[in-house]
């Protein structure tokens, strides 16, 4: 039975206020906590190391699988692994994340390794938050493992979100696209304190007319520390784009480093980066409709990562 703290989290990473529906597989202190399966989606655990196989059949639209991670007992550290086998002519939706709060000494640490399969013509939208909490001296650290690879005619969207609280993060993201497939990435980032985070993306278009649009927007607050790392390849007739568009405040730093290949003489790739500070002129406006300076820094700071 999940506890109010562990509830809480479910709700900041995942959107749950009950039992969703669909299939679903709870994680909760390194242990399952609940799962449900459906007529086209079965959850297996796997019997070599931690964590599970996700199948879904062929055909299936419309149908959602919600795999959250909670840690409240400081001091744990785990490594899962995920892997997402995706029937042709699908159509689902896939929520994970990990929310930990952390009020001990000791450091709290989830890892987790997703490996998606992802069958020609299907669809998938792929959401992935992350959240930090608690008053304790432990650290909470996340590092996400995600490859993606792509049969021919695939779309798959991803969000990945990490607004508060966590005080480390290596993001590392493959994707490998097949002729006609289509990727794109949204990630919406937030630092603040002592925080770093680091994200690499390296994105591989294989296919003729493949394609892949990859963006990060982000604040970095007081001392926090970002890195932006997104490498495109293109070995074919194929389209990229990668951006980053970052808010820097008070003693923060922000690196970001776009990376393009091309291998083929019909690759068209592009790349943009903007870092810069909150306009004063932006302040002052919101100042005359009533509000202070940090209400006015929240507001915009809000609406950037929307």
């Amino acid at each position: 039975m999940l506890d109010e703290i562990q509830k809480r989290l479910l709700r900041e990473i995942a959107d749950l206020h009950t039992v969703p529906s669909g299939a679903y597989n709870i994680r909760s202190n390194s242990k399952l906590e609940a799962r449900n399966t459906t007529a086209n989606i079965d959850i297996v655990s796997k019997t070599e190391k931690s964590g599970i196989d996700i199948y879904i059949k062929p055909g299936t639209k419309n149908e959602s699988v919600h795999i959250p991670v909670v840690l409240s007992e400081s001091g744990l550290k785990e490594t899962v692994y995920n892997d997402f086998h995706i029937g042709e002519d699908c159509d689902v939706v896939i929520v994970a994340g990990c929310g930990i709060n952390n009020c001990g000494t000791g450091d709290s640490e989830h890892d987790g390794v997703h490996r998606f399969i992802v069958g020609k013509n299907s669809k998938v939208k792929y959401v992935e938050k992350h959240y930090g909490e608690g008053d304790g001296r432990g650290k909470r650290i996340l590092n996400p493992v995600t490859e993606v690879y792509q049969e021919e005619g695939s779309s798959v969207e991803m969000e990945m979100v990490q607004i508060k609280g966590v005080d480390s993060t290596v993001r590392t993201t493959l994707s490998k696209l097949e002729k006609g497939a289509k990727l794109v990435v949204r990630e919406r980032l937030l630092t603040h304190g002592s925080q770093t985070a680091v994200s690499n993306y390296t994105t591989e278009l294989n296919g003729e007319g493949s394609s892949a649009d990859v963006v990060s927007r982000s604040v970095a607050k007081e001392d926090s520390y970002q890195k932006f790392v997104s490498r495109i390849v293109g070995n074919a007739p194929c389209t990229g784009h990668t951006e980053c568009d970052a808010i820097i405040m008070n003693n923060a730093r922000i690196l970001a480093v776009p990376e393009l290949e091309a291998n083929d003489l019909d690759a068209s790739l592009i790349h943009e980066a903007a870092i810069g500070k909150i306009a004063g002129e932006q302040i002052i406006k919101l100042e005359t409709l009533g509000l202070t300076e940090q209400e006015a820094e929240e507001q915009i700071v809000n609406g950037f990562l929307k």
